[in-house]
């Protein structure tokens, strides 16, 4: 299937390892032009080389960041075709364990960067009448199964997602979100969790993921290419599990 992605201009967050890195790599197999953003220096450049990827360093949780991230990424490509809102990450404990700052530094790493890159993006986009922003959000955003934190600032992403889907159809841009379940890769915490105990985890999967594995980070990078696509045109405002059916069986 062709997607027609040949030359887009894509920017993904989070884009030197894991999903977002699984992402650009799939953006590039479809002709596409991609900038990765990451806060490790070191790490982006040695994965842009390695990939051809433009990189841009940056803590997107930095307002001055983002802003020139975005200005650099227009100053190399002149335009942007997609936004992937990939960088995120979970922290804290229970409600009553966690302190108020950790809740605010969720809402700013997984939302409130989404937020401010998806108004940059979008004012480009109208303007151009066409264009494309994929929220990376998580089945715990519907549901319950994460670190309070990290819920609370899925969900408000996918809340965030439908208003702003609304707001830009008619523009020509569409807003869409895909939400992975529980997704296995090198730099991730599932990993870290099956070194430290196979057997808790093995029991984990057999019980939450009637797939009766983790999904893959490819898996997941092939659903927000096609979403992002305009093979996609008439999906606007939806929030997609990628999940093996995990989020049926809770």
């Amino acid at each position: 299937m062709n997607l027609h992605l040949d030359g887009k201009k894509v920017l993904v967050t989070g884009g030197s390892k894991g999903i977002g890195l699984a992402i650009a790599k799939a953006f590039k197999e479809e002709g596409a032009l991609v900038g990765i953003v990451g806060r490790d220096g070191d790490l982006l450049k040695q994965v842009a080389d390695a990939q051809g990827f433009t990189p841009f360093q940056g803590d997107v949780t930095e307002k001055e960041d983002r802003e020139r991230i975005f200005s650099g990424f227009l100053k190399q490509f002149g335009t942007i075709d997609v936004l992937v809102n990939n960088a995120g990450g979970s922290n804290g404990s229970s409600v009553m364990e966690t302190n108020i700052s950790t809740f605010e530094q969720a809402m700013h790493l997984n939302y409130i960067s989404a937020v401010h890159l998806s108004q940059l993006a979008g004012a480009v986009m109208k303007e151009r009448g066409e264009g494309s922003i994929v929220q990376i959000s998580s089945i715990f955003g519907r549901e319950s199964g994460g670190k309070p934190t990290y819920n609370a600032s899925k969900a408000a992403l996918i809340s965030f997602t439908k208003s702003f889907a609304d707001e830009m159809i008619s523009h020509g841009v569409r807003v869409n979100g895909i939400a992975p379940g529980s997704i296995l890769h090198e730099t991730g915490n599932w990993k870290k969790r099956m070194e430290q105990d196979p057997e808790k985890i093995a029991a984990f999967v057999e019980q939450n993921i009637p797939a009766g594995r983790f999904g893959t980070v490819e898996e997941v990078a092939d659903a927000v290419v096609f979403i992002a696509s305009k093979r996609a045109s008439w999906i606007s405002g939806a929030t997609l599990n990628v999940d093996g059916g995990q989020s049926y069986s809770f």
